[in-house]
């Protein structure tokens, strides 16, 4: 049997994401993937905890790239393992100790259902200075230059073609439409447009802009869609 994989925008740590009818639309085996923002690890707690193990609890598997407001030393604390391929910390998992809830790392291919996927979350906090660090702000929201590198041979690896690419920013040629002044992130947006420009892929899907639209060079900004990662079609609007 072949199962599927979807791909949406950033959650917030939004209780009422996957409570909804429409998510029964996502069977079990099947794979949905969060463009960062993920935000359901991030402030501790009982009830948190309680909510991630209601994520495990659901059909599908669920996966996320990290976007900027996430916090990074809780992500940070899970042991990194191997994942269809490539790096991830697994957040929960099922009954039988299959991952359930995992974070895919910075820089990673991924094969999910035949599928390779390139990874690379990360972005910068508009409203850093509203943010307190280490408590609702946390300097690993940008990539180090292992990272990249790590990318880059990762990517040499696969000859620079992959099927699809998931990020939480968008590369420098689409951010500077959107937010023509974006100086605090354009390493980061600078370093997507040469991976843009350097590698084969079919979609580009990524978050971060809070508006869900088509855009040029196969390119989709996702916020509240849940999208089927090959046909691109809207299963449903989750908000």
């Amino acid at each position: 049997m072949r199962f599927m994989i979807f791909v949406t925008g950033d959650t917030h740590g939004d209780r009422d994401r996957f409570r909804l009818n429409d998510i029964k639309k996502i069977s079990s085996g099947d794979t949905l993937i969060v463009c960062g923002d993920f935000g359901y690890i991030f402030s501790g707690g009982e009830s948190e905890e309680e909510y991630l193990n209601f994520l495990a609890a659901l059909p599908f598997c669920l996966v996320f790239v990290d976007g900027n407001h996430e916090n990074f030393d809780r992500l940070e604390s899970y042991p990194v393992e191997m994942w269809n391929g490539g790096k991830v910390h697994v957040i929960r998992r099922d009954g039988n100790s299959n991952p359930k809830v995992i974070h895919l790392m910075r820089g990673q291919i991924f094969e999910i259902e035949g599928k390779k996927i390139f990874t690379f979350g990360g972005g910068y906090s508009i409203d850093k200075n509203r943010r307190m660090r280490g408590y609702s702000w946390w300097e690993r929201e940008m990539p180090t230059d292992a990272e990249m590198n790590e990318a880059i041979c990762n990517l040499k690896e696969n000859d620079y073609a992959v099927d699809y690419i998931i990020t939480h920013t968008a590369p420098e040629e689409t951010m500077s439409i959107f937010h023509p002044f974006h100086e605090e992130e354009k390493r980061l947006n600078n370093f997507l447009e040469w991976i843009r420009e350097s590698t084969q892929y079919q979609q580009w899907f990524f978050g971060h802009l809070h508006r869900d639209e088509d855009f040029w060079r196969n390119q989709t900004v996702l916020w509240s869609e849940i999208r089927n990662i090959e046909t691109n079609q809207v299963i449903n609007i989750a908000r």
